[in-house]
């Protein structure tokens, strides 16, 4: 069974089979993590996101689904795309942000990955509150890795406030 450990830190320095970004429905870089990973990686994950684009997400990636590219110059084979949701007080759309891990995991596994790296997806500009996000991501990724073969599921929270969230989610 993976290990699920937590690291305050820069998600593109993370030496892992996977990065999870961030992403926006464009697939072609953005603000926050989307666009650090982007910035970072270079040109080549853009290209292979606009053949994503081209190809099978003419309209864009739908929110909780997941789409691998390469990872360029990022430490990392490769980078799996995933669009969380923006938070609505008004509609409970918590099942969007469990599909977004499941479904990142459920990509790892198909390309061999064995260590994952997730941001705190939805939590910069899409505004989830970060202790629902974390409750809703631990619990997404505690359910999917008792059946897959990862050695490390790692979150990567960008600031002390967020890893707090994440390490009491993880209690």
């Amino acid at each position: 069974m993976a290990v699920i450990t937590l690291v305050q830190g820069d998600i593109t320095e993370q030496h892992v089979d996977a990065i999870v970004n961030a992403a926006n429905s464009s697939l072609l870089g953005g603000g926050g993590v989307d666009g650090a990973i982007h910035r970072k990686g270079g040109k080549k994950i853009l290209e292979e996101c606009r053949a994503l684009r081209a190809s099978r997400y003419g309209k864009g990636l739908p929110t909780g689904l997941a789409v691998p590219t390469t990872a360029g110059l990022l430490p990392a084979r490769w980078v799996i795309h995933t669009v969380g949701p923006v938070y609505a007080a008004d509609e409970d759309r918590s099942g969007l942000l469990e599909s977004c891990h499941r479904e990142s995991l459920a990509v790892a596994r198909e390309l061999g990955a064995r260590t994952v790296a997730f941001p705190a997806i939805s939590t910069g500009v899409y505004g989830w509150p970060l202790d629902s996000a974390a409750r809703i991501a631990v619990r997404a990724v505690q359910q999917a890795v008792d059946k897959a073969a990862f050695d490390e599921v790692r979150f990567v929270l960008f600031d002390e406030r967020a890893y707090a969230a994440f390490e009491d989610a993880l209690r």
